[in-house]
């Protein structure tokens, strides 16, 4: 009786009645911006490095595929099962992780090494974001459980913002179990408003984009 009187109530102050259809959802308004290309790396780039992300610009797959060795070093990494970092030759690199497809290995795998390495679906110019949707070929463990996550990522996939990504991909749940949006470094602040990277992901990101990709 009380479910009935408060959904009453809701409905009354609403201008509803029991059993009334529900009104067409109002039209999608989005608004996608004509910015060149140049523009969207320059925006992307200034909107990370104010979150303490690093972005790198390569003029070729082979440039990526430096800045990654140069990053991994002497250290461990696994990357993605992405067709992209396979034709930068960054799957190749001797220290690098790739292939692995059973769930639990790649957890494993993933909580020892020092890099994460993927790419990633779209780029958000407005925001600095990097727009993840889950699948064989890019599981969210990598871009999530290493400390350092590099991204790398062609440049025509790099869009304006949030609303020419709906207006290209208006529903994600149709393709994905999950989409990820990633905007710099973890962050996490407690009560006392202490400012704190790494705690419930990478405390570091890169982001190469890659021209003429």
């Amino acid at each position: 009786m009380a479910r009935d009187h408060i959904l009453h109530k809701v409905r009354t102050a609403i201008g509803r009645s029991a059993g009334q259809a529900p009104a067409e959802p109002p039209p999608v308004m989005l608004h996608v911006r004509e910015w060149p290309q140049q523009e969207r790396i320059h925006l992307f780039s200034a909107a990370l490095e104010r979150l303490a992300g690093k972005t790198f610009v390569a003029a070729s797959p082979e440039e990526a595929r430096k800045y990654a060795a140069d990053l991994i070093a002497a250290g461990s990494a696994v990357a993605s099962n992405a067709p992209f970092l396979r034709e930068c030759g960054i799957a190749g690199l001797e220290n690098v992780r790739t292939g692995i497809h059973d769930p639990n290995e790649l957890r494993n795998v993933c909580a020892s090494a020092g890099v994460g390495v993927t790419s990633a679906d779209y780029a958000l110019a407005d925001t600095g974001t990097l727009v993840m949707l889950a699948s064989p070929a890019e599981a969210r463990v990598v871009s999530l459980l290493p400390p350092v996550h590099l991204a790398v990522v062609p440049a025509s996939r790099l869009l304006t913002g949030l609303d020419e990504l709906f207006s290209i991909l208006p529903d994600p749940s149709a393709s994905t179990s999950s989409m990820v949006l990633i905007t710099g470094p973890s962050r996490t602040a407690d009560i006392e408003q202490i400012l704190v990277r790494g705690v419930h992901g990478p405390g570091e990101i890169h982001v190469v984009l890659v021209l003429g990709c």
